[in-house]
């Protein structure tokens, strides 16, 4: 069924797309656009990537954009997918296909050349519309319908949907929250609901990618809501959830322009001990980058300065905690029991977070060596005592006060001889 047109779409403009899709479409071979660049058009939302499916087999693909000038990667060849590389856009095209055998984690496919067979094997009604080379949209499982309700719904049963992938439970729930409106689907809920058992045998890479996705999506807070009361959340973090912890983070960033950030809003979630850290860690499969930045928030040290603290212990907090454990900081205090007093000097907070950039410390162990200490621990604690002298001035940098700091830690260190 056609229902709608792309005419206009800023991405059919993208390097090298029409000419992609020119080389697909001959020779008795049919290319579409499909998935998220289709639905985010039409939802006028910004499109990232754009996905191609194709009646030829990956092999045809390839051969044929490599004669046309066009590099060919075969980034998925079993399940029938190459990446088309044109003008340094890249562009999955993928072969008609239908899932043969499921696992609930992977799917044994069969390549084929019926729309609608592939349209059927998709898993939301949204995702699987398709424009065809003169941009007209075709929806062979009612997509229009649903994307125009803000509705995320399966394609067919349900309960199939879910068994060919139990990853679907976690992308009903990020789409939801993505794209949909009020309630979640009812037969979808009712339908992971019956199947959330099957998380457990997902690989933990493949959950931390989904579940982070889902906590940057505007929906986020009512959603994971939904989840908790179905008790989907806790098993997935291994540990209680505070959602309403979460939502008061993101009304914060809304309110103060700061940008979401995923990290941040799994803290405000999850992190409440430093213990926590590693059973994230464990759960989620986190990068060591992650790690890091949910053992600093996690820590107390430095100390967050109270209500009505001055400036200059605010510029030694931000120097000490960092710039963004600093920012992180701050919003998850104020996410938590927080008093007026705090929450009244949050702007100016997080406005010193995000624009005061912490000096280098003007004094190095050079200069200290320059006045006669040795390599060693006492040029260690001479240099941590200039910077700790340096903080509680409040970051002076001219070259008195470096005159003054380098005196007294040479004093501090000639009377502890």
């Amino acid at each position: 069924m056609s229902g709608a047109s792309l005419a206009g779409a800023g991405f059919w403009d993208r390097h090298g797309l029409s000419a992609l899709l020119g080389v697909l479409n001959a020779a008795g071979e049919e290319a579409r656009v499909v998935g998220g660049a289709v639905r985010n058009t039409l939802l006028g939302l910004t499109v990232t990537d754009v996905d191609i499916a194709t009646t030829a087999l990956p092999e045809v693909v390839a051969g044929r954009v490599r004669a046309a000038g066009m590099k060919a990667v075969p980034t998925g060849v079993e399940h029938g997918t190459v990446t088309v590389v044109v003008d340094h856009a890249a562009y999955e095209v993928t072969t008609l296909r239908e899932d043969m055998e499921t696992d609930g984690r992977r799917a044994v496919v069969r390549f084929g050349r019926s729309w609608d067979h592939d349209a059927a094997r998709r898993d939301f009604t949204i995702n699987a519309l398709y424009a065809t080379v003169d941009r007209q949209v075709i929806d062979l499982v009612g997509g229009l319908a649903d994307l125009a309700a803000r509705r995320v719904r399966f394609i067919g049963d349900a309960d199939a949907r879910i068994a060919e992938d139990y990853l679907r439970i976690l992308r009903l729930f990020r789409f939801h929250a993505a794209y949909g409106e009020g309630l979640v689907d009812a037969t979808a809920l009712r339908a992971v609901v019956r199947a959330r058992a099957g998380l457990r045998g997902l690989s933990h890479e493949r959950v931390r990618a989904e579940l982070l996705k889902l906590l940057l999506a505007p929906g986020a807070p009512r959603t994971l809501e939904i989840m908790s009361d179905c008790g989907l959340v806790q098993p997935l973090l291994a540990g209680l959830a505070d959602v309403k912890a979460f939502t008061r983070l993101v009304g914060l960033e809304a309110r103060l322009g700061v940008p979401a950030d995923p990290v941040r809003r799994l803290a405000a979630l999850a992190l409440r001990v430093p213990d926590d850290v590693p059973r994230l860690r464990e759960k989620l499969r986190l990068s060591n980058g992650e790690m890091r930045r949910l053992s600093a928030l996690a820590a107390s040290r430095p100390p967050l300065p109270g209500a009505g603290a001055p400036a200059a212990a605010l510029r030694a907090f931000v120097y000490g905690a960092g710039p963004e454990a600093a920012l992180d900081r701050i919003l998850l205090a104020a996410a938590g029991p927080c008093s007026e007093a705090m929450q009244a000097e949050l702007q100016s907070r997080v406005a010193l977070a995000t624009a005061w950039t912490p000096p280098r410390l003007p004094v190095s162990a050079g200069d200290l060596m320059a006045r006669g200490l040795k390599p060693g621990p006492a040029l260690g604690r001479a240099l941590a005592a200039v910077e700790a002298a340096w903080v509680a001035a409040d970051f002076p940098m001219s070259g008195d006060a470096k005159e003054a700091l380098i005196g007294a830690a040479l004093a501090t260190v000639a009377s502890a001889r």
